[in-house]
């Protein structure tokens, strides 16, 4: 609350900030406004558990905002024409889209939309701090159906593949027929919700967002990003084969339906967040970096003699006879 009444008191203090965040804010309110029935259909997705981490996504966007927030800097007249170019392009593609009943990409329409106000109001510098927050919200977003369902089947065959491998190789007598894993008279149904897609959705989400509020050199960065969806489907292997295992040595099918299929879930989260971190850790001790000061070098720089080196018959700081 102090940093909120210490910004208030510096926007009244300063006319030439209050104005553009004003036109900001009211700009963004009407666009919100016009995407009104867009955004009720998405919200009706987030009941999903494939995109239940929707309700969040708005929410972070507007704190990631508040922490990357800087003063509102002169605006070109070129970055304002650009500004409302893009504007343009986005609600034009809306009405293109609502046309043909695209209904999913008339929702993500409204990015490129916010993205043309924003640099309309603020230019190319409040593009470079607020963009990557804005860019945030295409996670809010449903995937479109033969997306959805490409990616679905095949994240269902790998994790099927994959954890019957595994088991093979722990010893336990396994064998895949399509989605489902064969154990003796048992047999395990890799379906929708174990296929990991859930998982990969989420957990990229929040490998984005740890991207842009931590502070780490550039190349951890770009590999959170880089191993956020193979974590992803790693633990959902490790979901599915111990599933398998526990399913196996249970003898109460309906206990083990609770407990080993669908309370598993709820560790698959801390489980890829923990390899995060252990990933970031391996990384801090393989790559040390150069914060100090500038290093002594050997040898000449710049064709500069440097001082005379000390040798026998002449002694530091010796004067000249």
């Amino acid at each position: 609350m102090s940093a909120v009444k210490a910004s208030y008191g510096e926007l009244r203090r300063r006319p030439d900030q209050l104005r553009p965040l004003l036109l900001l804010i009211g700009l963004v309110l009407v666009l919100c406004w016009s995407y009104w029935n867009a955004l009720t259909w998405v919200a009706g997705f987030w009941d999903d558990p494939l995109y239940s981490h929707g309700y969040l996504v708005p929410l972070f966007t507007l704190v990631l905002l508040w922490m990357r927030r800087e003063p509102f800097a002169p605006v070109t007249a070129a970055a304002r024409w650009y500004g409302l170019g893009l504007l343009a392009l986005g609600l034009g593609a809306r009405m293109v889209a609502a046309h043909f009943s695209f209904i999913v990409v008339d929702a993500i329409t409204l990015v490129p939309s916010l993205l043309g106000v924003f640099l309309l109001v603020g230019g190319w510098h409040l593009i470079r701090w607020a963009g990557p927050a804005i860019l945030f919200l295409v996670f809010m977003f449903p995937l479109p159906n033969v997306l959805r369902d490409s990616i679905l089947g095949n994240l269902q065959l790998l994790a099927t593949a994959a954890s019957t491998y595994v088991m093979q190789t722990l010893g336990i007598p396994a064998y895949r027929e399509g989605n489902r894993i064969a154990i003796g008279d048992l047999q395990l149904g890799v379906v929708d919700a174990c296929s990991g897609l859930r998982m990969a959705t989420i957990f990229f989400a929040l490998a984005v967002a740890i991207v842009l509020v931590v502070k780490r050199p550039w190349w951890d960065r770009l590999v959170i990003l880089l191993s956020a969806i193979p974590i992803a489907l790693a633990v959902n292997v490790v979901r599915v084969t111990v599933t398998g295992i526990l399913y196996m040595l249970a003898e109460d099918s309906e206990l083990a339906q609770k407990v080993f299929h669908d309370w598993a879930g709820w560790f698959m989260m801390p489980l890829a967040l923990g390899l995060l971190y252990v990933e970031l850790q391996i990384l801090s001790i393989l790559v040390v970096e150069d914060t100090g000061p500038e290093l002594a070098t050997v040898g000449r720089r710049g064709g500069s003699a440097g001082p005379p080196p000390i040798g026998p018959g002449r002694r530091q700081g010796a004067g000249r006879k």
